[in-house]
């Protein structure tokens, strides 16, 4: 590298020239650490994580079959829609992403309910046994990825779980707007609110089916999602199954998750090309592109490691991502990706890194 080395030689020598140089690469490396590597115009690598709540837990409360209720107070939080959630820090620096389901005006706590996922990656498990009334916990956010949009009519569909994003959202349509929820789930005892849904639909708001496998069997979705007027948006949370039987029926259908989702291109290898740093490298098939990224570059950052949070966002200057987060806008996929789950859909992809 001459230009560096003859840079770093009029840097280390006296005189007004000296000066004039040093004080030039000390901006230069202040601008992009990774200098003489070219910095970015605006940086988009490693985005900084939201800034972080510690809020504390007020109320525990079981709220069906294995799934508690946490009220999580604070002072002046941010404020929320309907559809948002939050990343919430569990004591083990794991971080998993709740719907808020409380009331949206209530700036002095956030509400959310967490199922216990026996077979899952051990969150909801340390949650439900470790986080007590008392208890302080770290969030991020709220963000949100699952907007309610303006519509001529609604049409909801949730599974267990799945219906606590679609409570708000249920309580803030304006009266006279018609809609229809369909709340499936293994049993009633295990469904949460079970009892505020079928409220809501007494009173008329709307229309509410309430279907417990042990008792009535799988949904009619196909009665539910058939010829629906113009004008209709249709939102589903839940398991992944019933979530890809409505995209069936609902192309158009607003979804929400929190698992990555499968991709159409495969989990198999391919190369990765770090393009500032001069690496090539082979993610392996069923092998995260971060975990590959991170044996190499440590300090690469990351956080929910689902797809979620958007803090391992990078600049993709070659090849087509086969994207599997739930994070970034169309706009954002043309030339970045989350590496924390989004794969190459060729052999090969190279990033600004």
């Amino acid at each position: 590298m001459p230009r560096l080395r003859t840079v770093l030689a009029v840097a280390g020598a006296t005189g007004v020239a000296g000066a004039v140089v040093r004080r030039a690469l000390r901006r230069r490396v202040q601008g992009s650490p990774l200098w003489p590597l070219p910095a970015l115009e605006e940086p988009v690598s490693g985005r900084p994580r939201s800034r972080a709540l510690r809020l504390s837990v007020t109320t525990r409360e079981t709220v069906a079959d294995g799934v508690v209720l946490l009220r999580l107070e604070g002072r002046e939080l941010p404020r929320w829609e309907p559809g948002a959630h939050l990343d919430v820090v569990l004591p083990s620096g794991q971080v998993r992403q709740y719907s808020l389901c409380g009331d949206p005006a209530d700036t002095g706590a956030y509400t959310v309910a967490v199922r216990l996922v026996t077979d899952g990656r051990g969150g909801s498990r340390e949650l439900h046994e470790q986080v007590l009334e008392g208890a302080e916990l770290e969030v991020r956010g709220p963000r949100n990825r699952f907007p309610l949009v303006a519509a001529d009519g609604y049409v909801f569909v949730a599974g267990g779980i799945g219906v606590t994003p679609m409570l708000p959202m249920l309580r803030s349509l304006p009266d006279g707007t018609p809609w229809r929820l369909l709340y499936g789930g293994r049993s009633r005892a295990s469904m949460p609110f079970l009892d505020e849904v079928e409220r809501l639909g007494a009173s008329g708001a709307g229309q509410v089916t309430v279907v417990a496998e042990d008792e009535a069997g799988l949904p009619d979705l196909d009665g539910l999602l058939a010829d629906l007027p113009e004008g209709t948006a249709v939102y589903c949370c839940g398991p992944e199954g019933l979530m890809a039987a409505v995209v069936e029926r609902a192309p158009g259908v607003r979804l929400e998750r929190f698992g990555p989702a499968s991709g159409a291109g495969g989990d198999g290898a391919f190369e990765v090309e770090l393009r500032r740093s001069g690496r090539t490298l082979t993610v392996a098939a069923g092998q995260s592109v971060l975990a590959a990224v991170r044996a190499e570059l440590p300090d690469t950052v990351y956080s929910c490691a689902q797809g979620f949070c958007g803090t391992c966002q990078q600049r993709v200057l070659e090849g087509e991502v086969d994207h599997r987060d739930e994070l970034l806008t169309d706009g954002e996929r043309d030339d970045s990706m989350l590496i924390c789950v989004s794969r190459a859909r060729g052999d090969r992809i190279v990033l600004d890194m």
